[in-house]
Parts: structure tokens; C-alpha cells; sequence
């Protein structure tokens, strides 16, 4: 059944979100466990004030404690992860208490018609009986879930798993778009990487001069590559991926017109060690740097922003042997330079 309007709904488990037909103001509401899930969060062991209608499971470096000092960073292109996908969910017995729950609206009004369609499809045989409970032990029922803030957002793609709850036996592959693969669960994790907030650092360390060059780097002991697991254990379904982001470049924008970037592209490439440029030492001032900016003219009483994006090297891996690669990130910092004049002496 495909809701009129949707309405947020909690069972007494706190995990079931589900489509709804929802009559006028004031009247009760009456939740079909055989249309389209709404409302569902993924669970995330790192985040505060989760839901658990997502069985999936993400661990590494999500955030966490650190949270405050980690961001996400940004698909290059316009890719992005699965808005809604098809999970394992339950077990016959447990199917039956959530569509019990589901229905259990006795004196709703204008939900006879959507119960008794409900009840055939999954309790008198056309096409499952008694919730299958005869298989138990030799499938699960697969439901849809959404990613909720991609539905906040208004992303239609947050609705578009609207097929009814289903069957699927052991070892068999749901035949849907979008049911849960390995490969989805590295687009899910994906989308839950945060990488540090670095900033790059310059040398001199005073003050910037007009016309000479300005080191920049970043210390590989601060700037490695960060990876986050998907699983999915489930009543006999167990799969997972880990998914990997690895720096590999640094693109300077001065925040003028008036500078030179080294290389003249912006672009830093990674040193075999890890890190990004070179660092600067003493009696370096005037040779060129491998990764750096030179200021043409002084900032005056202000300041000019230096636009540091480093870009992340994404690839997975997961059951079976499956991996592949997935669209490089790329994360923005800006920091703020003064560039001082070059004070001559006159005698």
C-alpha cells in the first residue's frame, strides 16, 4: 500500500518506521508493514540519539569523540550514495509481531480495505501464508530503509524504495535494485568517512614577505589515510566493506591574483613517505620550494585566503573478494595569510 502522506511513527521497539495511510486530523494511524519504510536513520555505534531500524553497523573513523575536529569531504562529480536501500530485517515470528503492532488501530477509520489487502498478501496465502513462518530457518524478510537526512533534504531518491516487505531464502540474492551488497555498504560508509580539519603549514614562520617564496606541507603523522567498515550480520546474511580514503594531492589557491603557485598548477603531489611538499629549514628562504606560494603584492591591513583542498583517493573492499574504486573526495580548508612588505634600510 502506498501511503497518502507520510507521518513519523515509533513502536514500543523504537525501530519501526514504516509507510502510512493517514486519514484526516485528529484520526488514528494506521501503519502497513507491507509498503515503502519512511523515516529510518542507519545506526551508527559512534552517534548520539540513533535509531535502530538500519540492522547495518558502521565502525572506523566516523567521527566518534572527535567529531567536533573531523569533517566529511565531498564526492568529485555528481555521484553520491544510495538515498534508500533493502535490508535483511526479521524473522517470521518477528515479522508478525511488527504487523500485529502495525494494525493494531481497532477503531481507525477508512483502514479496513488497506488491512485485509495486507493480511492476504502476507498471512492467507496470496502469495504468503502465516508470515512464512513454516520457512523459518531457511530465509528472512527484507524491508527498505532510507537515509533520513537525504529525505530532509527533499532527495526524491529517499522514496524511491517503495517495494513491499519481501522474502528471500538462504544463500539467494534478492532480485531488486538496490537490496544490500557489498558494494552498497562501501557507497553507505562512504558517505560516514570524516577525515581531520588540516591545516597547512607555512614557513617562514613570520609574517609572509611580497616576493619570496612561501613553504607549505603537511606532516604525514597527522595526514594518513582513514577507512570505514559497513556490516550487516543478520539471521544468516553477513556481509560487509571497508572503504578507504587515502590523501594524494594538495591544490593552494592564494586568494589573489597576484602570486605564483609551486608547481605553477597548484597541485602538490604526496612524497613517498606520506607527506605533501617539503618542509622548510633555515637558509631555504630564497630557493624554490617543491609546494608553496609566492605573494606578488602585501595584504595591507588585511588579509589574504589561502585555499588548501587536499584531494582523497577512495577504494573498497568486502565479502568475497569484491572491491573496486569510488570517487576520489576532496576537503576544503581555508586559512587566512598576512603578506608584509619587505622592509628596506636606508643609510
Amino acid at each position: 500500500m502506498r501511503a497518502l502522506r507520510k507521518a513519523r511513527l515509533a513502536t514500543t521497539m523504537g525501530t519501526l518506521a514504516v509507510a502510512c495511510l493517514l486519514a484526516t486530523a485528529g484520526t488514528a494511524v494506521a501503519k502497513d508493514p507491507g509498503g515503502s519504510q519512511f523515516d529510518v536513520e542507519g545506526n551508527n555505534e559512534n552517534d548520539g540519539g540513533q535509531t535502530l531500524e538500519s540492522r547495518i553497523v558502521y565502525t572506523g573513523s566516523t567521527g566518534g569523540d572527535k567529531a567536533e575536529s573531523l569533517e566529511g569531504f565531498a564526492p568529485v562529480g555528481d555521484w553520491t550514495p544510495p538515498a534508500c536501500w533493502y535490508e535483511p530485517k526479521w524473522s517470521p515470528d518477528e515479522f508478525a509481531d511488527e504487523f500485529r503492532k502495525s494494525w493494531d488501530i481497532p477503531h481507525a477509520s477508512g483502514v479496513g480495505e488497506a488491512y485485509q489487502s495486507s493480511q492476504d498478501y502476507y498471512i492467507n496465502g496470496h502469495p504468503y501464508k502465516d508470515f512464512n513462518k513454516k520457512q523459518a530457518g531457511k530465509g528472512i524478510w527484507w524491508d527498505a530503509v532510507r537515509d533520513e537526512a537525504r529525505a530532509e533534504e527533499g532527495d526524491p531518491g529517499a522514496f524511491a524504495c517503495d517495494t513491499k516487505t519481501f522474502w528471500v531464502e538462504n544463500g539467494e540474492a534478492p532480485n531488486v535494485e538496490n537490496a544490500v551488497t557489498p558494494e552498497i555498504l562501501a557507497q553507505l560508509a562512504y558517505a560516514r568517512i570524516k577525515v581531520p580539519d588540516t591545516t597547512v603549514t607555512l614557513a617562514p614562520p613570520t609574517a609572509t614577505k611580497v616576493n619570496l617564496p612561501t613553504w607549505a606541507w603537511l606532516d604525514p603523522t597527522t595526514f594518513d589515510e582513514v577507512a570505514v567498515t559497513a556490516s550487516l550480520d543478520v539471521d544468516g546474511v553477513n556481509i560487509q566493506a571497508t572503504t578507504t580514503a587515502k590523501p594524494v594531492a594538495l591544490k593552494l589557491e592564494p586568494g589573489t591574483d597576484d602570486a605564483v603557485t609551486y608547481p605553477a598548477s597548484g597541485e602538490c603531489v604526496i612524497n613517498a613517505d606520506g607527506s605533501i611538499g617539503e618542509q622548510y629549514a633555515k637558509g631555504k628562504a630564497d630557493q624554490t620550494p617543491p609546494c608553496g606560494i609566492k605573494y606578488l603584492r602585501s595584504s595591507g591591513d588585511g588579509t589574504f585566503d589561502l585555499q588548501a583542498t587536499i584531494t582523497w583517493e577512495v577504494t573498497w573492499t568486502g565479502t568475497g573478494g569484491a572491491g573496486g574504486d569510488l570517487p576520489d573526495g576532496t576537503f576544503e580548508n581555508a586559512q587566512t595569510v598576512m603578506v608584509q612588505e619587505i622592509q628596506a634600510v636606508n643609510r
